[in-house]
């Protein structure tokens, strides 16, 4: 039985064999379960993908079966990770009020009792304790040092990490490595058999690998010894390199994540490695070495044992909750004050309506666009627009998926026309790597080079070695979105969608966030993608429900379908009467650059022309205020400047090769509302907010409700976790600083030519986020919501493990309700009403006093919510 499973204490057994090289392998008994190890070790590794497909996820996914205190501390125990911040970070965010006293109280009153207020307190802001970690994993294969005197993994890692990546390599490479299609092991064979060098230092570990003899448990046998001991033995290697091992666990679960295939699976990639420990063992110690049990006195352990509660995690759960809670309150009681001063909305006549991804960083944007044109409308719905589909550009080798991670499309749209031409940049071509051109290159395009990179310290640049979030479709290019012929495919993919299909997907996506009436002549479908600079992680800044990627075809896709007359007549039937003055436009904001460009501008009326242009113009404005607004948080930009001047400073930001934080991603990520504009219009969130517009009016039963949920547990709480566990272990859980990233193969990143890959988020991403909890607010009666999140297991756990926590704002009477352990139970927010920021702007320039004496940097920290003055 594994021990992964069962309390049991196994008993060590000593195997006492000296030349291990004369064992046949064909006579050791077989009851390691390879099988199950190998599944159990793909549940824990890291699941990130390459970086190309760069999805956000939780980085705990393994433990989301159990609720989120209870798994943060067991994951904690065993792998060493630090799953919150540090005891001395919370005590001093309670110093300086951004811990708030009255809600600390009412934590320890809900969970401790009244009487126990004071007793806990004090433990929380005095008390000492031990909070060195000693986790479980990396006990086992340190006699390697302790006992053997031996650096195992500096022998076998730097090579073994080459190998891989040379073999996984996507592109960096000159040359392919030879492949054979049964994957990594007979590859590495034939290049053993017909090559002039060797792999391996001893004969040993050579002929095993040419005969075939790699089978684990024989493997292990040589290395271990002792079978007790070889899931654990397992578990200690393959996370001493998680991000390795997780990205061969990715590729095997999911082989079209590499464009040039690669036959390789988690065990091939165990084999070897055992295999250069059995030369790297018998290199040093000669043929008579003994395995790493004959030296070891203790049982195995069990690795996934219970952890037993202690007061410091009591201690690090209490602070966590005050942390969260003391700005959850304050959101609360702004949508609630925001709500009551604010009459409902009367369906006047709008100057545009326009739909943006619910990616919070869209909202300063919605916020300021509003801001300018008082009559305009803004909506918020998941970036792919509702449709999914693969996409091929004019051109392209490969198809881009885009639509969210766990959608299958049986679409593909394909790029023609495209009169933009991609440019290449001179000095990055493959003659510069041979002999005489190589040497030509570096005499005469190496001064030019120097020259270059001088220049753009100064007069930063667009350049074919940037990403250009715009450059992934040409903007007058022909797509193939209307199907008009069954039979039109390929790879099994349908070429195009036909009219039904269309109108199936334009009713969806208007009826889930409300707009089915009262219609503006102009209809914006704005996606959203990233531009930057020698930043291997673009893909985390790019469009997540559009698989790490820019959103524009999609936004160009969806207002195609919605302006086609024919799918108009089956939506008028559906009772959607769209009036024929309004044009759907398509477009997409640089998130980096703060730049928006339009598509098929070309088919507007006269009348929406002259809109249009007076709309651009308000974009325009909007955008200016929107960098200013985000300058705050760069220290190489005075917001206090001219603000076409900050809008430059910002531009320049994206296409700079020397600037870490083009942007900051999803560094503030907290909140996702899910509900009418009305209930955030009036309220400051600080560009904090993933906002989802629904409106329960228009879906009493919460029929659409499913749908609109379903998504947000995954995509925002994903992304919400991946940042809160890279903010509070940046080294174990996320990337480091990105200055000393190395590019490996195309797929990932490493801080050295032999390092592990790492995982998570670089710290230029997630330094100025706040680790907590995503709470999720839905205005809908409770009742709905409960059976909405019950619909599936696989959303239910989000809620009821606590990974995400979920209100309800009743739409009657305005209260709100707090889902906990499988009920919603009554808030009142302690908080009063929020001051009123009379110029926002202000709060970004000047040090205020801020509400509940909270101590804040205005010009760089998360700011307190406030209402807006209309």
């Amino acid at each position: 039985m594994s021990q992964l499973h069962t309390g049991d204490a196994l008993v060590s057994e000593q195997l006492t064999l000296v030349d291990l090289s004369s064992i046949q392998l064909k006579s050791v008994p077989l009851h390691f379960d390879e099988a199950h190890i190998l599944h159990e070790l793909k549940h824990y590794l890291p699941s990130q993908a390459s970086l190309k497909d760069f999805i956000h996820h939780n980085s705990l996914h393994a433990y989301q079966y159990l609720k989120f205190y209870p798994a943060i501390f067991k994951a904690s125990q065993i792998f060493g990770y630090q799953v919150t911040l540090q005891l001395e970070e919370f005590r001093q965010m309670y110093h300086n009020g951004r811990i708030r006293e009255d809600v600390l109280d009412r934590v320890l009153t809900e969970q401790k009792g009244a009487e126990n207020v004071a007793f806990w307190k004090e433990k929380l802001l005095s008390a000492t304790y031990d909070t060195a970690r000693s986790p479980r994993i990396g006990r086992l294969r340190a006699h390697w040092k302790s006992a053997f005197h031996l650096d195992l993994d500096g022998l076998v890692q730097p090579l073994l990490f080459r190998i891989m990546g040379s073999y996984l390599d996507q592109g960096v490479s000159l040359w392919q490595f030879p492949t054979d299609e049964r994957g990594l092991l007979a590859s590495l064979a034939a290049l053993e058999k017909n090559g002039m060098a060797s792999f391996f230092k001893t004969k040993t570990a050579r002929s095993l690998l040419l005969e075939g003899q790699t089978d684990l448990t024989a493997l292990l046998h040589r290395v271990v010894g002792d079978e007790a001991y070889f899931e654990q033995y397992l578990f200690d290697q393959q996370f001493s390199h998680p991000g390795w091992s997780g990205i061969v666990s990715a590729f095997e679960a999911d082989p079209a994540a590499l464009l040039d295939r690669r036959n390789v699976s988690l065990r091939d990639f165990i084999a070897l490695e055992l295999l250069m420990e059995i030369d790297a063992l018998e290199s040093e110690f000669g043929k008579g070495w003994q395995p790493l049990c004959s030296r070891v006195a203790h049982a195995p352990t069990n690795l996934f044992a219970n952890v037993p509660p202690t007061e410091l995690q009591e201690v690090f759960s209490l602070w966590q909750d005050a942390f969260e809670w003391s700005y959850y309150d304050q959101v609360l009681a702004g949508i609630a004050a925001a709500k009551t001063a604010v009459p409902p909305a009367v369906a006047a006549p709008k100057s545009f309506q326009a739909m943006f991804c619910i990616d919070e960083r869209e909202c300063s944007l919605r916020r300021h666009i509003e801001q300018v044109d008082a009559d305009c409308e803004t909506l918020g719905t998941p970036g792919f627009f509702g449709v999914e589909f693969y996409f091929q550009p004019e051109g392209g080798q490969f198809y881009d998926k885009l639509c969210p991670a766990p959608v299958t499309p049986k679409y593909l749209i394909k790029e023609t026309e495209a009169k933009t031409q991609h440019h290449q940049e001179l000095l990055y071509n493959r003659w510069a790597h041979q002999l005489i051109p190589g040497f030509l290159f570096s005499l005469v395009g190496g001064f030019w080079a120097v020259v270059r990179t001088v220049l753009t310290l100064f007069r930063p640049k667009m350049t074919p070695a940037i990403s250009d979030a715009f450059s992934h479709m040409g903007a007058s290019s022909q797509l193939s979105i209307e199907n008009r012929d069954p039979n039109d495919r390929e790879n099994n993919l349908q070429i195009g969608f036909t009219v039904p299909e269309m109108a199936t997907r334009v009713e969806g996506q208007l009826r889930s966030i409300g707009l089915i009436e009262n219609f503006a002549p102009l209809v914006y479908v704005v996606a959203h993608g990233s531009s930057s600079a020698n930043n291997p992680h673009h893909g985390a800044h790019d469009c997540g429900a559009c698989s790490g990627r820019p959103g524009l075809v999609n936004a160009r896709v969806q207002a195609f379908m919605a302006n086609h007359p024919k799918v108009r007549e089956i939506l008028r039937e559906k009772g959607i009467d769209i009036p024929a003055v309004t044009q759907f436009v398509g477009g997409m904001h640089d998130t980096a650059a703060d730049e928006i460009g339009w598509f098929d501008e070309h088919i507007l009326t006269p009348e929406n022309a002259v809109r249009h242009r007076a709309n651009k113009a308000s974009f325009e404005t909007a955008l200016d205020l929107n960098a200013r607004e985000r300058s705050r948080r760069f220290a190489s930009i005075s917001t206090r400047q001219d603000i076409k001047k900050i809008r430059k400073a910002i531009k320049d930001r994206s296409v700079s090769m020397f600037e870490p934080r083009p942007e900051l991603g999803h560094g503030t990520n907290t909140l996702c509302i899910v509900g009418r504009r009305d209930m955030t219009k009036g309220v400051f969130l600080d560009r904090r907010a993933f906002l989802n517009s629904y409106d329960y009016r228009t879906d009493p039963e919460g029929k659409l409700l499913v749908g609109v949920m379903r998504p947000l547990g995954i995509v925002c709480g994903g992304i919400n976790l991946e940042y809160y566990f890279s903010r509070v272990d940046n080294h174990k859980l996320g990337a480091g600083t990105k200055l000393p990233h190395h590019v490996m193969g195309l797929f990932g990143v490493t801080n050295s030519s032999d390092g592990d890959l790492r995982p998570g988020l670089p710290l230029q991403m997630i330094e100025v986020h706040d680790p907590v909890r995503l709470l999720l607010i839905v205005e809908h009666y409770p009742e709905v919501v409960l059976k909405t999140i019950q619909t599936t297991p696989e959303m239910y756990e989000w809620y009821i493990n606590e990974w995400v926590h979920l209100a309800v704002c009743h739409p009657e009477t305005g209260q709100f309700l707090y889902f906990k352990e499988g009920q919603f139970v009554p808030y009142a927010p302690l908080s009063g009403t929020p001051e009123v920021a009379q110029n926002f702007h202000a709060l970004f320039e000047n040090a205020l006093k801020m509400p509940t004496n909270q101590t804040v940097d205005a010009t760089r920290e998360n700011l307190p919510v406030y209402l807006l003055h209309d």
